[in-house]
């Protein structure tokens, strides 16, 4: 019962939010006197703190209205245009000049671990200026009915091959964090059956490839506890009235309790910096807004996709072993051959430990060298991986640079395998 209670507490709590929402706004109304003083600000601070450590967050937008294509803005349009139950994917249509060359089709998978594919917003945007991208955009299970079935790891894959199949020849695909591993099952279900619409490459980005190198306080906990542990402690089922009304999933707030607890007194610090920004007035809160409305937005997973996980990827390390199975078949690294790698890793990354990803170099044997490429970036953690400054200005060009030279469509000039700011081999 604790979803419903978790329901209930939030329901409660509606009309005091709103009354503190309403206080906030006359306190920090510049025609109220006290709106000018320590007094109103302090008030009004306090006021938001306790609305916005109360509620839900809801799904953020992407917002990418445009983007710069050399020195033109050009504008952008978002687009669905393939849906499943589980998952929309989505276009960003460039408005591009009809002079400009074909950029590289990249479709990037996001994690479906908790929060929404807009966590990737700053991906897409370092990208969009050279690709034409593509995003899985991963449906809340607690906003899909009972009657449109399970979803479980070999429907990711299942999904993740229709994608590359839409799309079309010379796709290239990123995996951030925990789809590297169906996206490396995907490939090679793929290549072992001679599919013409291979990735033309594959960029995996933080990812749990191998679990067992440099395991992480995520991965200790996973090898402590056994799968009977996770049904019986973290699944639940949906409660009333949600359309996904007694769907068992993993419910979000429990992965979001799991993630603040890792770092807690980081973000009991921002919250209390925040608080003191507020009563200063002096314009610096909105960047912590806007952080804590992406971070503290999340969505449960279905129950069977999730404990499946856990077990093949974080108990069994079934991938690295040879023991990775999708719908009865085994799953072969080896049989990938015509598609380049990238594997990129943080390293103060405390989710993916460092070498985790670069396994996926090992174990796909079959690969020629001049089509893989490894790549660490220093002093950034997980999220550095693929956001924030060093994102968009080390490691978004190297991806770049590493499509354009693996493209089927056209060859391309080769590019550097060691680049001042990193390490790569």
């Amino acid at each position: 019962m604790f979803y419903q209670l978790y329901e209930l507490n939030h329901a409660a709590m509606a009309p005091f939010r709103a009354a503190a929402d309403i206080m906030r706004f006359a306190y920090a109304n510049p025609l109220n006197p006290f709106a000018h003083t320590p007094f109103g600000r302090t008030m009004a601070a306090s006021l938001e703190m306790f609305e916005r450590t109360t509620r839900r967050y809801g799904k953020p937008e992407f917002g990418l209205k445009q983007t710069t294509i050399g020195d033109q803005t050009v504008s952008v349009r978002e687009e669905i245009i393939w849906s499943r139950p589980f998952c929309n994917l989505l276009h960003f249509a460039r408005n591009v000049p009809p002079a400009r060359g074909n950029d590289p089709r990249i479709l990037i998978v996001a994690p479906m671990s908790g929060h929404y594919a807009t966590l990737l917003r700053g991906t897409v945007e370092a990208l969009l200026p050279s690709a034409d991208v593509y995003i899985t955009d991963w449906i809340d299970a607690r906003m899909v009915p009972m009657t449109e079935g399970t979803f479980d790891f070999d429907d990711y894959v299942d999904y993740v091959i229709e994608m590359l199949h839409f799309l079309g020849h010379d796709t290239h695909v990123i995996a951030v964090c925990q789809p590297s591993v169906p996206v490396l099952a995907a490939a090679a279900v793929m290549e072992e059956a001679n599919d013409p619409l291979s990735p033309s490459s594959m960029t995996l980005m933080g990812g749990p490839i191998d679990t067992r190198i440099n395991p992480t306080a995520v991965n200790k906990l996973a090898q402590e506890r056994s799968l009977q542990w996770f049904s019986d402690n973290v699944i639940m089922n949906v409660p009333w009235p949600q359309p996904g009304f007694m769907r068992p999933v993993y419910p979000g707030f429990l992965q979001l309790s799991g993630f603040m607890s890792m770092n807690l007194d980081r973000h009991l610090v921002a919250h209390k910096e925040f608080f003191m920004h507020l009563v200063k007035n002096d314009g610096e809160p909105e960047k912590h807004r806007d952080f804590y409305d992406e971070y503290l937005a999340v969505m449960d997973l279905t129950a069977e996709f999730y404990l499946q996980t856990v077990e093949e990827v974080f108990i069994k390390h079934s991938l690295p072993k040879g023991e990775l199975m999708h719908r009865g078949k085994r799953v072969d690294p080896a049989a990938i051959r015509k598609v380049a790698l990238l594997t990129v890793e943080g390293e103060n990354d405390d989710i993916s430990g460092v070498g985790q990803t670069k396994a996926a170099q090992t174990i796909c044997v079959n690969i020629p060298e001049d089509m893989r490429m490894h790549y660490l970036q220093p002093d950034v953690g997980h999220y550095g991986v693929f956001n924030g400054s060093r994102f968009r200005r080390e490691i978004a060009p190297r991806i770049i640079n590493f499509v354009r030279q693996h493209s089927r469509s056209a060859v391309k000039p080769p590019v550097p395998r060691v680049i001042k700011g990193g390490r790569t081999g």
